[in-house]
């Protein structure tokens, strides 16, 4: 069973973000810092403006070289900028008003750079430490950075590549509230290897799911297509107005893992989820309280993480077209056939889809 062939996972998550605490080891090296994730926030406020207007990533870092003198820098800022453009035309929504709040450095991976070149992790004596090219003098920010103790290793086999110049890692660090954090992001074979549960053979069994903002719907069916079971985990509270974010994410990750680890206990392989990456635009709906839902709701995000979660139990993630899950007359005919209710069809279509998909690969 191939986890990656079916759904070419690590093209669409290359990477896995490890986070740690930043701590500065000196109050210069908290002020340097500070004016650079300033600097670094205020360049990618203005590359929105360079990338709406078609201006090339080497002309846009010669216009704002006075800001940050680091091309590896406004690069990186480059690239946040196209990817917060994208999100805006993706909720229809217009780039030209999107004011970047928190403060934050990116910096871009290389291997030829033993990893970072402007970012850059040291362990020394079992210490984590990281070094931050402050690029007005060319010093370098001294901090302390701890990780949770199950990363140690992946983090210490992240560094022997890097040191072997066989990858690279993306590093960012972000100001929260009075926090300071380092987003390190390894590479999704080498965080499979220390997390991931062995692949074991079920039962065959294909469960697809539809995501929404107020549940996830979970068909499971056989090679047959006849369905074994079928389950909803519902979050209502999470599309209340005022209702924190990251606390919507983490219920709605909860929810989603546990029906992931509910289908791999009863004989599930394949996982099967709708192809939103080649979505190009969010759809709306006519109710402005549904729209406001939709919004919030980050499916690419949740896709993402179910991927992800997905790999880690051992199972066999699939993509399918999104194309007819809803609104069509198969989508109808499920539902009147089966007597299911519109999410739980959605669902079951998926399901079928994949089912499909993997006839003509085993083929």
């Amino acid at each position: 069973m191939s986890t990656l062939r079916l759904s070419n996972v690590e093209e669409l998550i290359p990477h896995v973000t490890v986070v740690g605490k930043l701590l500065p080891e000196t109050p210069e090296d908290h002020m340097k810092l500070a004016r650079l994730a300033w600097s670094f926030t205020r360049a990618v406020e203005l590359m929105i403006r360079e990338v709406t207007n078609g201006t090339s990533m080497k002309d846009a870092t010669k216009k704002l070289y006075q800001i940050l003198p680091n091309y590896v820098y406004l690069e990186s800022a480059y690239k946040h900028a196209k990817l917060i453009v994208e999100g805006c035309k993706f909720n229809n929504g217009n780039p030209k008003h999107v004011h970047v709040k928190k403060l934050f450095i990116v910096s871009r991976g290389n291997k030829y750079d033993k990893g970072n070149r402007n970012v850059k992790l040291v362990l020394n004596a079992d210490l984590f430490h990281v070094l931050i090219k402050y690029p007005w003098d060319n010093s370098w920010i001294r901090c302390r950075a701890r990780f949770g103790e199950k990363y140690i290793p992946l983090l210490r086999d992240l560094l022997e590549l890097t040191n072997q110049g066989k990858e690279g890692y993306g590093a960012r660090t972000a100001f929260r509230n009075k926090r300071l954090e380092v987003h390190v992001s390894v590479p999704l074979p080498l965080y499979l290897k220390h997390f991931s549960l062995p692949e074991r053979r079920g039962y065959g069994l294909v469960a697809g799911l539809d995501l929404n903002s107020d549940r996830i719907n979970m068909a499971v069916i056989d090679s047959d297509a006849r369905i074994v079971t079928l389950k909803t985990a519902w979050f209502p509270e999470t599309t209340l107005h005022g209702f924190p974010r990251d606390k919507s994410r983490d219920i709605r990750l909860k929810k989603l893992k546990e029906l992931l680890s509910y289908a791999r206990g009863i004989g599930v392989d394949y996982v099967v989820f709708e192809n939103l990456f080649n979505v190009k635009k969010r759809s709306k709906v006519r109710s402005p309280s549904g729209n406001r839902k939709v919004t919030r709701f980050a499916k690419k995000q949740l896709l993402q993480h179910g991927l992800l979660m997905t790999l880690k139990l051992g199972l066999t993630p699939v993509l399918v077209d999104p194309k007819g899950t809803t609104r069509s007359h198969e989508h109808e005919e499920v539902m009147r056939k089966r007597g299911l209710d519109r999410h739980m069809a959605s669902a079951y279509i998926v399901a079928y889809k994949g089912l499909e998909v993997i006839r003509s690969h085993e083929k």
